[in-house]
Formats: structure tokens, sequence, C-alpha cells
């Protein structure tokens, strides 16, 4: 935390950007692989993992996949400790269907959670998941910061960014087709700008993926991780208020 020449007190924090190869079919090597990366973040980063990069889209051990989200959920409430981490997965909620559950992890809880509600038809989502609630789309709070969540295709719906508004922090998991690279860049630019927060975006660094995982800023400076596998960017809660005060479009 920091200290404004007024005596005002702002929150920074560490966000990171993964940019992850998912080795198909090996749950266990990709999950090792983000424990080691998770690990090497500072104590109380906030770390977004690319969406289903631990078991992919493994349509054809989906039985298998959706078992495996238990695997993942207990030991990323080991590791999470002061860091916010936010993870997707494949898993059967108590209704026995089947979602792309995004959890957020901290201090040994799930503080958040939301299926995917928008699903891509285009590759086939919709034959294997049900859609999530519109209503878990919502603002959440953790540890004084206001955060906002879209899974991947999500981000291409504007009735979402309204209800977004006022986040501090959008967190955007994805695994995006590389064919559509520039709409994935001009859309998370657009939504930081938009929204005027910052945005955490990860994606897979797999073949056919953008890889262009990022954060960028209030302002709509955005870095991009290239060949950096995790790349880290302080959050600056005065950013976030200096937008707002001089840009006023009425998000408080």
């Amino acid at each position: 935390m920091t200290i404004s020449s007024t005596g005002s007190s702002f929150i920074e924090r560490p966000l990171c950007s993964l940019a992850f190869v998912s080795e198909d079919h090996s749950y266990e090597a990709n999950l090792s692989s983000l424990r080691s990366l998770i690990q090497n973040t500072p104590s109380n980063a906030i770390v977004v993992i690319p969406e289903l990069a631990i078991t992919g889209f493994d349509y054809e051990h989906f039985d298998r996949a959706s078992a495996y989200a238990s695997v993942i959920t207990k030991t990323l409430l080991a590791l999470a400790g002061e860091r916010i981490v936010v993870a997707t997965m494949i898993e059967t909620r108590s209704d026995h269907k089947v979602y792309n559950v995004a959890k957020v992890f901290h201090q040994g809880e799930v503080v958040h959670q939301q299926a995917k509600v928008e699903l891509f038809k285009f590759g086939g989502e919709h034959d294997y998941f049900s859609a999530g609630k519109q209503d878990e789309i919502a603002l959440f709070e953790v540890d004084g910061l206001k955060f906002g969540l879209l899974i991947c295709f999500e981000i291409r719906f504007k009735r979402f960014w309204q209800k977004l508004e006022g986040a501090d922090i959008v967190l955007i998991p994805a695994q995006w087709g590389k064919l559509r690279t520039q709409n994935f860049v001009s859309l998370t630019n657009a939504l930081a700008i938009m929204n005027q927060c910052y945005v955490v975006a990860s994606d897979t660094a797999n073949s056919d993926t953008t890889g262009m995982s990022g954060i960028i800023s209030p302002f709509g400076e955005e870095q991009r991780n290239g060949k950096t596998v995790c790349l880290s960017v302080d959050y600056k809660e005065k950013e976030v208020r200096k937008m707002r005060r001089y840009l006023d479009v009425g998000i408080t």
C-alpha cells in the first residue's frame, strides 16, 4: 500500500497474466507447471490462469476432465495463500450438469465462482457444457478490491461490460482462437478503456491460440506477455481513481 501526497492511501498490488502452453491430456504435468509458476509470483499477487489450461477442452475424456476438478480445486486452495488466483475447470455441479466454472482462490477458500454463460457454439461447447446463469456475472470484492470476471467468449457481449461497471480489475481467463487474435487484443484494450479499470487477460500460448495474454491499464496502455510466461504489472488504485475523476463518464 502507498500513501499519496495528500495523505490518502491507495492500494497497490502485483497483477500477473500467464501465457501458458497447455499440453494435451497431460493434466498432472500441466498442473505441476502451473504450481511452479504460481509459487514464483509475489506472495500477494493476483494471478489469472488461461481458460481450462490444465485439462483443455478434452471432450474425448470429458468424465475424466470433470472428475479432475476436485484435484485442481484442492491444489489451488492449498497454494493460493495471500494471492488471489483465478482458474477455470470442467466441473459437474449439484444439478448433475457439466459447466465451465471459474473459481477465485484466496486464503484457503473459494471466494467467488461463476459458470460460463455464453458458450462458443462455433467450437462445439454447447454440445458438452450447460450454460451458467447470467446473475453469476457480478462484481465481487476481495481484500478491498472490486473484481469482475468474464470467461473468454463472454467479452464479446456488451451487456456484460455494463454489469461490470465499477470494477477495479476485470479478470479474463481465455482460450482464444489464433485467427481472431486482433479481436482479442482490441476487445481487452477497449474493455479497460470503457470501464476505466485494469484488465488482466490470460490466454494459452498453444499453436492454435493467440498467446496474447496481457495487462491493460485504465488509460488503455497495454503490456502483452510476448515470450514472457508470467507478466507482472502493479495494480495502482490511484490510476483508477484518477481516470474516473478527470474523465468522468459516470463510473464510481
